[in-house]
């Protein structure tokens, strides 16, 4: 298996975990603030983190990794997962969608600016065709949504397309897993502040349901996804492998109609087939 193909193929699995990170999120939120789930899944990340790092004798990296490091922190480790908790308070899960569709298009953009990556311009039309395929397929079944929400989403798309650009450049000589446990690391001391003074008031009222939610976003969303995901990115390059978060909300879909036995609409169908021939013209045109 050469290389491009290995990164295509971890990227997709790291797809495939985070394809339950919002419905995960939506849960979780109905029990924790939007502040105490950010920093606690942040520090059970980090601890993890950095368990691994230490028992794997990882060195620290160069003076010259902490602003890209910092870059990832604020992007993936604060921002989005702070930002998307806040905007779901206001919009339903299936709303933010029509964002997550704008995601690989915003990673695309910044694998150009920081990756200096130069995708062909083949390669932009089949990008913006998925983006509004999914963001099109999320608006009819979407519910709505509100302007704060929709802002905020806006705005975690942008700060995670950038941190995971910044993160996968980083991997090229870091090390995938290694830089999204040194990335918590570093973001630890605000995290472990924040979360002691946001903690529940009431640990009594908090179901199984958003305790299951804070475990998997930060075990599986926070530290077990990124080692696929930027170790794809940086193999398989951040412009095309991005292009499979297209097929996210699909995963999650999909998922939902295996356990939850959900129906699968005909236009999820036709989307999920016009995504992925974008995935692969994409590939193709990288």
């Amino acid at each position: 298996m050469d290389k491009t193909t290995a990164g295509w193929g971890s990227g997709l699995l790291g797809v495939i975990i985070f394809s339950g990170s919002l419905p995960a999120t939506r849960i979780a939120v109905a029990d924790f603030s939007p502040l105490f789930l950010t920093s606690a899944r942040a520090v059970i990340a980090a601890l993890l983190g950095g368990i691994c790092l230490y028992a794997l004798r990882q060195l620290r990296p160069q003076h010259s990794d902490l602003i890209p490091l910092v870059i990832v922190s604020i992007g993936v480790v604060i921002g989005f997962p702070l930002l998307t908790a806040l905007a779901l308070q206001h919009i339903t899960a299936a709303h933010s969608i029509v964002f997550i569709g704008l995601l690989p298009l915003a990673t695309a953009i910044f694998g150009v600016l920081r990756g200096g990556e130069r995708p062909k311009p083949a390669f932009w039309l089949f990008s913006i065709l998925g983006a509004v395929t999914v963001a099109g397929f999320a608006l009819s079944r979407s519910d709505g949504g509100s302007i704060t929400g929709d802002l905020l989403m806006l705005a975690a798309i942008i700060l995670c397309g950038l941190g995971y650009a910044e993160g996968a450049t980083l991997s090229r000589r870091l090390g995938g897993w290694q830089v999204i446990s040194w990335s918590l690391l570093l973001s630890l001391p605000p995290m472990i502040a924040i979360m002691m003074f946001t903690l529940p008031a009431n640990w009594g009222g908090i179901g199984l349901p958003a305790w299951i939610g804070l475990a998997y976003v930060s075990i599986f969303s926070m530290l077990v996804g990124f080692i696929f995901w930027y170790r794809g990115l940086a193999l398989g390059g951040i412009a095309g492998v991005g292009q499979l978060q297209l097929l996210q909300p699909f995963f999650g879909l999909i998922l939902a109609a295996v356990f939850l036995h959900e129906a699968i609409a005909w236009t999820m169908v036709a989307s999920t087939a016009v995504v992925v021939l974008c995935v692969a013209g994409a590939r193709r045109f990288t």
